[in-house]
């Protein structure tokens, strides 16, 4: 199967020489598909470099909507890149839970892959994702600092996809005397993937060694923009998040018609469990619907939120066909 599909989510293109058809539904990348709406309303100047005072503005927003001091900030263009830069920065041995976010294997160089049930007593440093990906499995805040507490490497939690519930979130607990790094990404709660931008939230020294690493226009002017308007938009946020679980349920109910059960606890995707999860990922591109399935798990196949009840009815129809 094409390394685009199995390696991560995404690859409409590739997916559209595959099997044909212009009118595609990407459900394979668990982004919101209602997107913050404001973002073609922001007004900024392309023919300036980023400044300064602007960035700094947007970590102090990020900041607030984390619950973490602004000096623990560093905005990235992408969470992907930041654990990428983090990971040069950590020595020592590393273990990272799988299944996973297929990056964390990569985070630090030698990282082993161990279990959630073996997590608590891996030596040295962390690496895990809260909610979970693709899985879905969440692990309540306190349990994690526990965790923390009981080892003497680094706890690295990726957050990607903790905007939806900010109660899983242990954001709050960065310090300068933990070795706690958290990562945040805006596009996937946000909807808006392409503008790559991420926060990492960690000691001072992490910190500063980052800046000076991302050198000094680290983000475009379109990301600091955008990011800072969207983060300080409490209304908009807050009705997301009463409605994604809604959307979630609906497809629950849809899956379950069709005889799948639906796990996760993250409400931006779902994973099921089939026969033959590569069959089913085929099935669906042929009605040009795109999903993620899994080199090494061939039994899964996770799909993200339908955008409205016509792509869901899409989907219900396609699930039908075979």
């Amino acid at each position: 199967m094409s390394e685009p599909w199995t390696w991560h989510g995404g690859g409409i293109e590739a997916a559209k020489r595959a099997f044909g058809g212009d009118d595609w539904i990407d459900l394979s990348t668990g982004i919101n598909p209602q997107p913050w709406p404001g973002a073609g309303g922001i007004a900024f100047d392309w023919r300036c470099l980023p400044e300064p005072e602007h960035l700094s503005r947007l970590e102090r927003v990020a900041a607030d909507y984390f619950g973490v001091d602004p000096r623990h900030v560093c905005a990235v263009p992408g969470s992907e890149i930041g654990l990428r830069l983090v990971g040069t920065l950590i020595d020592g041995d590393t273990a990272h839970i799988a299944p996973g976010y297929r990056t964390h294997g990569e985070v630090i160089s030698g990282s082993a892959e161990t279990r959630w049930g073996d997590a608590p007593g891996a030596a040295g440093n962390l690496i895990l994702a809260n909610p979970n990906n693709p899985d879905g499995r969440v692990l309540a805040p306190d349990g994690l600092l526990e965790w923390l507490e009981r080892r003497a490497g680094w706890l690295i939690v990726d957050e990607a996809f903790a905007d939806t519930d900010p109660a899983l979130s242990v954001a709050a607990a960065v310090a300068d005397h933990r070795k706690l790094i958290v990562f945040r990404s805006f596009g996937k709660f946000f909807g808006l993937a392409g503008l790559r931008l991420g926060f990492v939230l960690a000691p001072q020294t992490i910190v500063a060694t980052l800046r000076a690493r991302l050198g000094a226009w680290p983000l475009s002017e379109a990301a600091i923009a955008i990011g800072a308007v969207a983060y300080a938009d409490a209304s908009w946020i807050e009705a997301t998040r009463r409605r994604l679980p809604g959307d979630a349920a609906a497809l629950d109910a849809m899956l379950a018609r069709h005889g799948y059960r639906a796990a996760g606890a993250c409400p931006l995707f779902r994973l099921i469990e089939t026969d033959n999860g590569r069959a089913l990922f085929e099935r669906l591109a042929r009605h040009a619907i795109l999903t993620r399935p899994f080199a090494d798990q061939p039994r899964w196949l996770r799909l993200g939120l339908p955008a409205d009840a016509a792509a869901l009815a899409r989907l219900d129809a396609a699930l039908g066909d075979g």
